[in-house]
């Protein structure tokens, strides 16, 4: 198709959009989302067409759940193009996505909005916006209602976000922490596991997020039991949880050399993917240090010097 043919096809699909008639309207995303779909030279006709934005920004108001999912399957394709992340990111949208994410009409709305908001996120410049937007809390609060279908979308949207350090600290202010914890204990899809734990070891780069996996019950124990599993993403993000940990408090070194953690971390040093190895390789020199500082302390020798 020839760029003036595509260039009117685009405009008679936007008429059609205004139009009285959902089944028109229906015709006409669908022929969009066709067009957005593999070509960024299309998405960025699209962007560029007048009122194309703002005529797809209010059909994501429409009282039809097909319109607002096909209208959300077209701005995730135009937000594929990184030229055009920044311009989809205005304040209008971003709550609107919040509210696909809090009250979705679908399952499908829910996890498109997601990704959307994982994608425009990609572009740093727009975390920040979404930190301040409430996106957030939203997504803490989705990830900890009943079980979503969309649980891995909204996870992976976090782990997008809380990149950006302030946005840690918005994360853990909205109780992103115990939501994440159980969560893990709770998920039957390694997936799942496997994101929070590598959204945990984000919120555990800073004294926020480490102060509050120290204050959360036997959380040794839940690493302990990641480690055990067969996800080697939950295992490396289980151990890069431990370091830090271990890094901050001789307690929770204590309450793994009161487990069988050796024995894990030793099977993990040579049957984990390398990062995980490393990991292990790292938790096992601090549990030895620990355990020959308790040995040097509890023997008879040490009081006599």
């Amino acid at each position: 198709m020839t760029t003036t043919r595509l260039r009117d096809s685009i405009f008679e699909c936007l008429s059609e959009a205004k139009s009285n008639s959902d089944e028109a309207k229906q015709r006409a995303l669908e022929t969009l989302v066709s067009i957005t779909k593999v070509s960024p030279q299309n998405r960025n006709l699209l962007a560029q067409t007048d009122e194309a934005l703002p005529t797809l920004l209010s059909l994501l108001e429409s009282s039809s759940p097909v319109l607002q999912t096909l209208t959300l399957s077209i701005l995730f394709n135009l937000s594929l193009n990184p030229n055009l992340k920044l311009s989809l990111t205005d304040t209008e949208t971003i709550y609107c996505l919040n509210s696909f994410i809090t009250s979705p009409v679908s399952p499908e709305s829910s996890k498109i909005a997601a990704s959307l908001i994982c994608s425009l996120a990609m572009l740093d410049k727009n975390k920040a916006k979404f930190g301040v937007a409430n996106t957030i809390q939203c997504l803490v609060k989705a990830v900890s209602g009943s079980r979503s279908l969309a649980a891995h979308h909204l996870l992976s949207s976090l782990a997008e976000l809380v990149q950006f350090h302030g946005n840690c600290s918005v994360a853990v202010r909205a109780g992103a922490v115990p939501v994440l914890i159980n969560l893990i204990k709770s998920a039957d899809s390694e997936d799942l596991t496997g994101t929070s734990l590598a959204i945990l070891s984000l919120l555990a780069r800073f004294n926020e997020g480490l102060s509050a996996l120290r204050k959360t019950d036997e959380i040794v124990s839940i690493m302990l039991e990641v480690l055990k599993g067969r996800c080697m993403l939950s295992k490396e993000g289980a151990a890069e949880v431990l370091i830090r940990l271990f890094e901050e408090s001789e307690g929770c070194v204590r309450d793994a050399l009161r487990l069988e953690f050796s024995s894990v971390l030793a099977d993990l040093s040579v049957r984990g993917s390398a990062r995980a190895r490393e990991r292990a390789g790292l938790l096992l020199k601090k549990m030895m240090e620990a355990d020959m500082d308790t040995y040097m302390e509890e023997s008879p020798m040490y009081y006599h010097w």
